[in-house]
């Protein structure tokens, strides 16, 4: 292979196929979880739960992958010349502006989900099932650039 990965690269890219996986996963519960939050209440046993759960979503899955999910997905982009001004990577730019959005919407989910958990809800039930397709819509085209490659 060519480029400072070596014959590491396929491995890096499986790597990071895998926690693009898990964080996806995580990104696609923890809205869910915050509507379900929201909609039973904002105090008592239930809430408590809800409070438990989004926790360990956020520090076991959540936080974890992205930043390996960066970290190799940084690396594969050296690897194919994003930071050294190779022409044609049009579609990784636009791919990169799409994962650092869908990063600023991870950090949002996360910050809403620490409100809720001290009992403030400032979202209707039907503005958070909206926002729950933000990251099935983004990394749907996200992986349509990475294989399609389309300019």
């Amino acid at each position: 292979m060519v480029g400072w990965l070596g014959i590491a690269y396929p491995w890096v890219k499986a790597a990071h196929l895998v926690f693009v996986i898990f964080w996806m996963a995580g990104l696609f519960m923890l809205p869910r979880y915050l509507v379900y939050h929201q909609e039973d209440g904002l105090d008592g046993p239930q809430a408590m739960r809800w409070i438990e759960r989004e926790a360990k979503l956020r520090s076991i899955i959540l936080g974890p992958s992205m930043v390996i999910v960066w970290f190799l997905g940084l690396a594969l982009a050296a690897h194919v010349g994003l930071f050294s001004g190779v022409s044609g990577l049009g579609w990784l730019h636009v791919k990169f502006v799409l994962v650092v959005m869908l990063s600023g919407f991870h950090g949002w989910a996360v910050g809403y989900s620490k409100a809720l958990g001290r009992g403030v809800a400032r979202l209707s039930g039907r503005t958070l099932r909206l926002m729950n397709e933000i990251p099935g819509v983004t990394v749907s085209v996200v992986a349509i650039l990475a294989i399609v490659q389309p300019f």
